[in-house]
């Protein structure tokens, strides 16, 4: 029995974007792109503790298992990181390190750094741990092509003056890095990918007709940049974006994906 005093978990979201994901759900073949910090999870100190929102890993979990939809995690966490603290089916793909890492259907998927690029991995290891080291509560997260200096837990000054002489220091020792600075996080890559480019590699991929995606930090706006007239970008949270829709964070990215599982599940993609 329904309880109508109860109304239902998509009520607070806004019509507009309710009308636009029922369109979306009509779609014959649905690429469903999801960041994973801030967007299916809550921010949390500690990234090894994150995890995605009851919710939002049940309606992740249904979107997977419908015909003719596939859903990826786009992380900038190292592929290792996401496989743990995502805990997805093996039918999701995962993509790591904003696109340098990649898990598809089949293994091997993943490019390996040549010998001059470990080298310079190498060099900025210990360029970035310098830095780290001299302040408190900064701390270094190796990654596949590069590092990323974390900053949450320290104060505003060690913060600010970890970004001002890691970004100084890392040019001076190598050319042609790629940073990228997000939420209390600034990433130094030997190899130049974005979630842009990651999207546009699954959406050919899986031949989708159409891509959803979902994300809250900077370098989820190179993914939103990506999509088309037919796509639908939802920023998670505050700050300026090119994503179409907006909801205030995690617990409501959940209810749009539960409400694009109900309208997807039984409806035109079947035919």
């Amino acid at each position: 029995m329904v309880d109508i005093d109860t109304p239902p978990r998509f009520s607070r979201l806004p019509e507009p974007l309710v009308g636009a994901l029922r369109e979306l759900a009509r779609t014959r073949r649905l690429l469903v792109a999801l960041d994973f910090d801030g967007t299916l999870a809550p921010e949390v100190d500690d990234p090894e503790k994150a995890r995605a929102l009851p919710e939002a890993h049940a309606a992740v979990i249904r979107l997977s298992k419908l015909r003719n939809t596939r859903v990826a995690l786009v992380s900038g966490r190292a592929l290792d990181s996401l496989e743990r603290v995502a805990e997805a089916p093996d039918d999701v793909l995962l993509v790591g390190s904003h696109g340098i890492e990649i898990r598809l259907d089949n293994p091997g998927d993943e490019v390996p750094l040549d010998t001059g690029e470990i080298r310079r991995v190498e060099v900025l290891g210990t360029v970035l741990g310098g830095v780290a080291d001299s302040l408190d509560d900064v701390w270094l997260e190796p990654k596949p092509a590069g590092f990323a200096l974390h900053t949450r837990l320290a104060t505003e000054e060690n913060s600010r003056i970890a970004h001002v002489v890691a970004r100084t220091e890392a040019a001076s020792a190598l050319e042609d890095l790629t940073v990228r600075e997000g939420k209390n996080v600034l990433e130094f890559s030997v190899r130049s990918t974005t979630k842009g480019e990651a999207i546009e590699h699954l959406r050919r991929y899986v031949d989708a007709d159409a891509v959803f995606y979902a994300g809250d930090d900077v370098t989820d706006e190179d993914a939103f940049a990506a999509l088309g007239a037919d796509d639908f970008g939802l920023k998670s949270g505050p700050g300026t974006t090119l994503a179409a829709f907006r909801v205030p964070g995690p617990t409501d990215v959940a209810a749009v994906l539960s409400l694009l599982a109900d309208l997807r599940d039984g409806d035109v993609h079947e035919q």
